[in-house]
């Protein structure tokens, strides 16, 4: 990929599928169907789901305010051989780009246009979510609604989002364990995240995703960043009282029988001592965010119950208690594999089998195609896969192919080629195959090496 693109955000996200509406309206979506457990012999063999990401403000320069530009590039992905998009409907900012009476409508975005990071504003006032629904449909690819949830904001331009805007949530904000000591994220200078324990944070949330749920013709909504910032995150009164409630303990020193102050993961690996409640309080996280996983699927499937629900995770999963998730299914014993940081119980708190898709970010290097391990895009798949088993019927795998290359490594041929052989590779291995992003495809016209690699998973 173009080097010069390298800047763009990494997000994750993720792509996925779910199953074909079956009115007449729909009639020319992809055939696909989700799996009986153990398969039926009789039945024809269907074609696993190709994803493209859609990220809410890379591509904004294009779409803020121009269906005949979704159409075009939409049109593009389907010639491509995708079957499904995930589109970005609560960005970073963590405004929405959806009919809402719950969020704040998207005023502007920053992106980067002609290699300065630009100001992008809607001027529009149609739907955004709905366009690409209806759009999609008409080109017989599935849509998926995805949302950056527990981002409370963005600094960018005078700052955006809940936390900048109202002054009344800032107890909403995460806290963060800084050297200097404890500090809410509106003072730190750091992510904007939300508290993801918090009760009212939990229903704000809740409440966005039923909007999101009752869109119609909506096939799938993904959550993007369902996740604590970080270790550093969060050590508020609300989450101490929350984890001394847990624990049944009536005192604890805060937040040094945690982590020592300033503490992050990379200084927590090179701790001699662990403290007294560290892996206990990496637990009662997996716990809170598995627990949110629980409510918002059940959520968006009162709603509607044809939605398929589930996640983004990057496939990174021995480092991913950092921030605080389990995307195991419950019966993968983590402990036994990883000892150094997860307790027995840690395990009770897998969500996967609260997933009806999950998509997996095999962000390697365009060097690490293949492999049996960790940062490479084909072991990232195979390892998820181990780990999920059968708790959730539909797992998928895929590079960023924009941000793998930081050090400038890889010729544009090498790139090109390692966006072919990926498809395979993950196809192969998961139950299908997803991109990140479309921007990336659009700046360096990579297309036909997608188209290739897609070509040749499915043997054409």
């Amino acid at each position: 990929m173009r080097k010069s693109i390298s800047y763009l955000f990494l997000l994750a996200a993720a792509l996925f599928s779910v199953a074909a509406c079956e009115d007449s309206g729909k009639n020319n979506l992809p055939e696909w169907e989700w799996p009986s457990p153990g398969g039926d012999p009789d039945k024809p063999k269907v074609e696993k789901p190709r994803y493209i990401w859609i990220d809410a403000a890379a591509n904004f320069p294009d779409f803020a305010n121009s269906k005949d530009n979704i159409r075009r590039d939409l049109t593009k992905a389907k010639e491509t051989g995708f079957t499904d998009i995930v589109v970005d409907v609560r960005p970073t900012t963590g405004d929405v780009l959806f009919s809402t009476k719950v969020g704040h409508p998207v005023e502007y975005l920053g992106a980067w246009v002609n290699g300065t990071y630009t100001q992008v504003k809607r001027t529009a006032t149609w739907d955004y979510l709905a366009a690409f629904i209806e759009i999609g449909h008409s080109l017989g690819l599935r849509v998926h609604a995805a949302l950056n949830t527990m981002v409370g904001g963005n600094r960018s331009f005078g700052g955006t989002g809940l936390l900048m805007r109202d002054p009344s949530k800032r107890s909403w904000a995460t806290t963060y364990n800084m050297s200097s000591g404890l500090m809410n994220a509106l003072d730190s200078g750091k992510d904007l995240f939300f508290n993801p324990a918090h009760p009212e944070v939990q229903d704000y949330l809740i409440a966005l995703l039923k909007e999101v749920a009752a869109y119609e013709g909506l096939d799938g909504i993904f959550l993007d960043r369902c996740r604590y910032a970080g270790l550093q995150s969060d050590f508020s009164e609300e989450t101490k009282a929350q984890f001394m409630d847990y624990m049944g303990i009536l005192s604890l020193r805060w937040p040094d029988d945690i982590l020592p102050a300033g503490a992050d993961y990379t200084a927590a690996n090179k701790l001699t001592t662990i403290p007294k409640y560290y892996k206990n309080f990496l637990e009662f996280r997996a716990k809170v965010i598995h627990d949110f996983v629980e409510k918002a699927s059940n959520a968006v499937h009162e709603v509607n119950s044809d939605v398929k629900f589930g996640v983004y995770v990057g496939g990174w999963y021995s480092q991913y208690y950092d921030v605080g998730v389990n995307w195991a299914s419950p019966s993968y014993n983590t402990a036994a594999n990883f000892s150094k940081w997860a307790t027995p119980n840690y395990k009770n708190y897998g969500y996967a089998d609260h997933c009806d898709q999950m998509l997996i970010g095999a962000y390697a290097s365009p060097g690490a195609v293949y492999g049996s391990g960790e940062w490479t895009m084909q072991g990232f798949c195979t390892l998820a896969k181990d780990k999920i088993g059968n708790a959730c019927p539909m797992v998928c795998g895929g590079p960023d192919v924009g941000n793998w290359d930081s050090e400038n490594k890889y010729t544009q041929e090498e790139e090109n080629q390692a966006i072919v052989n990926s498809v395979k590779a993950c196809y192969d291995v998961c139950d299908g195959y997803f991109l990140f992003d479309m921007i990336h495809l659009k700046l360096a016209d990579q297309w036909e090496y997608a188209k290739e690699g897609i070509d040749k998973a499915l043997n054409k």
